[in-house]
């Protein structure tokens, strides 16, 4: 039976389709964004579902030159170090281009702010749901990115506490993300690690499980 509360075929097909086609972008062209494209990302990302509804994200948009310079030195480093610990693939690891910093026509930074604690509603025994709730956030604004024909990349190497000062962010906040915003030439037509051959993708039926975890 289908749903009374179904959206339309053509509405379907269009989520469908964002979700099959987003994705974590590196590569952009320089060009802004249309006046008013980032307000209304932002937006979608504030509406994403959140534990107590704690709305814990944070979003600190980059506008100095100068900071996106020192942003991408972090994750230069912190690329570095992962090569190193990458031992038989790590030249191939550092040919792989890991962020569009310098390139993308908007950066931000995602954060957890300083007296999460407080919020106790869902989180007793779940206190990593307020990042939970944060991802939900970034998601919404990738479909919402790609619906628009716009990229947008996930940066996570760097170190959390180097961020965080070079920010000013309070005791207690933690950055999770760097998010690279921006026009492309074309959306990569698979996962780009999956086209440089970096990892292959595994199908739903091996992670899907029912009743108990199979004992292998």
């Amino acid at each position: 039976m289908i749903s009374k509360h179904s959206y339309t075929q053509a509405e379907k097909q269009a989520l469908y389709r964002a979700i099959a086609e987003r994705r974590d972008m590196r590569h952009f062209i320089e060009a802004p964004l249309e006046e008013g494209l980032l307000k209304r990302l932002l937006s979608v990302a504030h509406q994403a579902p959140s534990v107590g509804l704690m709305q814990p994200w944070r979003f600190i948009r980059i506008t100095d030159q100068q900071l996106k310079v020192s942003i991408k030195s972090l994750v230069e480093s912190e690329r570095n170090i992962t090569a190193a610990q990458l031992e038989e693939r790590k030249n191939e690891f550092l040919k792989l281009k890991v962020e569009g910093i310098l390139e993308c026509a908007e950066l931000l930074v995602v954060a957890l702010p300083a007296d999460r604690e407080k919020h106790i509603f869902g989180r007793r025994t779940m206190p990593d749901m307020d990042l939970a709730s944060v991802s939900c956030a970034i998601q919404n604004m990738w479909l919402a990115a790609r619906a628009e024909g716009i990229g947008l990349g996930w940066v996570s190497l760097f170190d959390p506490i180097e961020l965080a000062q070079l920010l000013t962010m309070p005791a207690g906040s933690r950055p999770v993300a760097i998010l690279c915003t921006g026009h492309v030439e074309k959306f990569y037509e698979k996962p780009m690690l999956v086209e440089e051959n970096w990892i292959q993708p595994i199908e739903i039926e091996e992670f899907l499980y029912e009743n108990h975890w199979p004992i292998k």
